[in-house]
């Protein structure tokens, strides 16, 4: 062969080379949750579901369990592109916009076709609110339904009073006051401390963040009422986003819309499972009393109302529409 040809071959291998590495995307991605959490393995199924869409080109690297990002900075990370990708929880940021927190009004949105129905009506408002801050909602999962974890059984609104909860939005706060709680809003990272420290004595969370946490360590009752499905949501920096080749942008849709499905599907399975956990650690499962429950429904109108006096009206349109829808 002669030098003049190997040449030749040799450039178009490294052009073809550069060509190939110039469609390849590699991204980095932060959640706060356990690798045995199932919004976890929700997110893996989905970085699975774009390296495979993309024929092995865009690759998603996760750093979960908060190892790179803790949970509450999540967002900020993604809008300052330390991370391209990043999985936040809504409730947190509900001092800032009450959509965040629409959906944690108990009985308002419970019932996993309920919380579905909400989030459909949410989602060209939450497109306009996120890309004010330059980010892109991809995806949405709800967590299971709420109960209390609590050191005594619950057997009526008595058994309430003067207790110390750890709850997760200012709507939360109000129910749990109105129920006779005292109540401590924190981040997730921060409840064994808390419970270390005597701040708290009890939870109002879902099964799987009182199994995240091991609450079997500081609650001995599990008293489910369901009520409410708050949700997750994956974010992306948007011009990151703006950044991809045509064929990556496709791909990273399309596994967000089976990231939300699926994240469903995996709540509503969870939900069951969690429970049994939950019992085989040795705590008490029962449903709420009938007095506790009507007084949550009671709870529901006014915290409905109190959100409609927060809200701007773009927002109680949201609300009003999918009121309408049920």
């Amino acid at each position: 062969m002669s030098s003049k040809l190997t040449k030749m071959l040799a450039c178009g291998a490294a052009a073809l080379t550069l060509s190939m590495s110039a469609q390849a995307t590699e991204w980095v991605m932060a959640s706060g949750y356990a690798d045995d959490n199932f919004h976890t393995r929700n997110l893996r199924a989905l970085i699975a579901d774009v390296e495979e869409l993309s024929g092995g080109e865009f690759k998603i690297q996760l750093h979960s369990n908060g190892t790179l990002i803790k949970l509450d900075g999540i967002r900020r990370a993604v809008q300052s592109n330390q991370v391209q990708i990043g999985e936040i929880r809504l409730g947190v940021y509900g001092n800032e916009d009450p959509m965040y927190i629409l959906d944690s009004i108990p009985f308002l949105a419970n019932g996993y076709d309920r919380a579905w129905a909400l989030k459909e009506a949410q989602m060209p408002y939450f497109e306009k609110m996120f890309a004010r801050l330059g980010l892109m909602p991809l995806s949405f999962s709800p967590w299971t339904g709420q109960g209390f974890y609590t050191k005594n059984e619950i057997n009526s609104l008595e058994d309430f009073k003067g207790q110390r909860a750890r709850v997760y939005s200012k709507t939360t706060a109000k129910m749990g006051e109105m129920l006779g709680f005292e109540t401590t809003t924190l981040p997730f990272s921060e409840i064994p401390q808390a419970f270390a420290t005597g701040l708290i004595d009890a939870l109002f969370t879902s099964p799987q963040t009182g199994i995240d946490i091991q609450a079997w360590d500081n609650t001995n009752h599990y008293t489910v009422v369901g009520a409410l499905n708050t949700k997750n949501a994956v974010i992306v920096n948007q011009r990151a986003f703006n950044r991809l080749p045509d064929a990556h942008k496709q791909a990273l849709l399309e596994a967000g819309k089976r990231a939300s499905k699926r994240g469903w599907e995996y709540s509503e399975q969870a939900f069951k499972d969690q429970l049994q956990v939950l019992r085989d650690k040795g705590m008490k499962v029962k449903d709420a009393p009938e007095e506790v429950m009507t007084r949550l429904h009671e709870i529901s109108k006014v915290l409905i109302e109190d959100w409609r006096v927060a809200a701007s009206p773009e927002a109680i349109e949201v609300l009003d529409a999918y009121l309408a829808s049920q």
